[in-house]
């Protein structure tokens, strides 16, 4: 889990809040950590908070209280959150913590005991319950409890869709099903309705996310559609939008997803958790042991769509991987040829069953591992982006400055993978804008064009 850099920290940066707030209105500050399942999460209690009449406020100083939504997936994502709560407390004083580790309350209130309240993952009501505690709601009848828009820390041109809750996987590095509980998918019309609106507000692309998307439907009873996501990547595919699939599972079903990407109706983008490559650490990590079969499958999606880009994650030291089962790891890797990826070092997880595995790999070995396995991985995007010179390509506009635009392609996702930047016939474009580009110049995760 990186941390955030403080130009994303979206308590700084990314709060889209119309208005100002009026005399006298309660204001409730947010630092949001983790990944993009728990930025929503801060959306929808800002939401709430806002149509109850608080004012949202982008720096402590201003704020009546602050919730801190926490990551609590890595040992190094727990001292994140700490810290961030001990920084609120010290610049702000008044504090509730929520998220993924405040399923660990005991943790949280030995580190720092005067906060307020703390409340666990999407745990909406009593997060509110805590606020209305610490600042009771003075709502004007007559402004404050119209319908209020959506609060946004995304750029307004792309936003997150989650479409479902929890985790049936039983991964033993991993402990998200016991901080979010089993798998709970959002109801259709629910999502489509809420994507509609984003659409509607002026959203451009539409990034599905959950904890298994290819799950997404499957804990129905007496469902009619046997693969419940396709039938809804197909209705989100109408919207107009572009729509980006994260975490997708590599289940048989997901094949019947490729037809969509080759149509264009889903951006031609699977981001999907490998985690390795060797049979027996996919054993060992109680995950499919099907590397072969992978390799098969991927072989397949791209004869059905060659465009297709597929980003995946690995984890490198897993405990007892061998130099062998490493080496296995990067062969795999070049017969694959993935567009984007990333690697972490394992570390434990307090509460996974990971913890008591046998022969745990030495941490000069896990970051010796993980410097080859980046230079295999950078080596393969540089020769793929390599490719595309002087090719004509699609891309979202994402920022505008002086100098450049900056963009994004089908191909890359915000904030995780690479950019497209443009420095000729960038003028007057503004964020949201679908433009077409020549690309110019190639490095080893970014691109360089000119406006067509």
């Amino acid at each position: 889990m990186s941390q955030n850099p403080p130009d994303l920290r979206p308590d700084l940066a990314r709060a889209q809040v119309q208005g100002s707030s009026r005399p006298g209105q309660p204001t409730i500050g947010m630092v949001s950590l983790g990944c993009p399942k728990a930025l929503v999460d801060s959306e929808r209690i800002l939401t709430r908070l806002r149509a109850e009449g608080y004012g949202i406020s982008p720096d402590y100083h201003g704020a009546d209280a602050v919730i801190v939504n926490t990551c609590g997936f890595l040992d190094s994502a727990k001292a994140e959150s700490l810290e961030a709560i001990g920084e609120a407390l010290d610049r702000n004083g008044r504090v509730i913590v929520t998220g993924c580790l405040g399923a660990e309350p005991e943790f949280i209130t030995g580190a720092h005991p005067k906060v307020l309240a703390v409340t666990g993952p999407h745990q909406y009501e009593q997060v509110l319950d805590a606020v209305h505690g610490a600042v009771p709601p003075s709502p004007d009848p007559f402004v404050d409890l119209l319908p209020a828009s959506g609060v946004s820390l995304t750029p307004r041109h792309y936003s997150y869709l989650k479409i479902s809750e929890g985790c049936n996987h039983k991964c033993k590095f991993c402990i998200i099903p016991d901080m979010r509980g089993r798998l709970a998918s959002r109801p259709h019309k629910a999502v489509m309705r809420e994507a509609e609106k984003l659409v509607e507000a002026g959203v451009r692309e539409l990034l599905v996310i959950s904890q298994d998307t290819s799950a997404y439907g499957t804990d129905w009873k007496d469902r009619e559609s046997k693969a419940p996501i396709i039938d809804l990547a197909r209705d989100l595919g109408s919207l107009g939008a572009w729509v980006r699939m994260h975490y997708v599972y590599p289940y048989p079903h997901v094949r019947e997803m490729i037809p969509l990407m080759a149509d264009g109706g889903v951006l031609p983008y699977l981001d999907i958790p490998f985690q390795h490559a060797h049979p027996d650490v996919l054993k060992r990590m109680a995950r499919p042991a099907a590397s072969a079969r992978t390799l098969d499958e991927i072989a397949a999606w791209r004869a059905a769509c060659p465009e297709i880009t597929l980003r995946s994650t690995f984890i490198v030291g897993y405990p007892g991987e061998t130099e062998a089962e490493f080496q296995y790891l990067l062969d795999w890797l070049e017969e694959a040829q993935l567009d984007r990826v990333g690697c972490f070092q394992y570390e434990n997880v307090a509460g996974a069953r990971s913890n008591t595995l046998p022969d745990h790999v030495a941490p000069e070995v896990k970051e010796e591992r993980w410097a080859r396995f980046m230079e295999k991985a950078q080596a393969i995007s540089e020769a793929k982006l390599a490719a595309k010179v002087g090719t004509e390509i699609d891309a979202i506009v994402d920022l505008v400055e002086d100098d450049a635009a900056t963009c994004r392609t089908k191909a890359d996702a915000p904030e995780i993978d690479g950019c497209l930047f443009v420095d000729a016939g960038h003028e007057g474009l503004s964020p949201g804008d679908i433009i077409r580009v020549k690309v110019d110049e190639a490095g080893e995760y970014d691109l360089w064009g000119s406006r067509v």
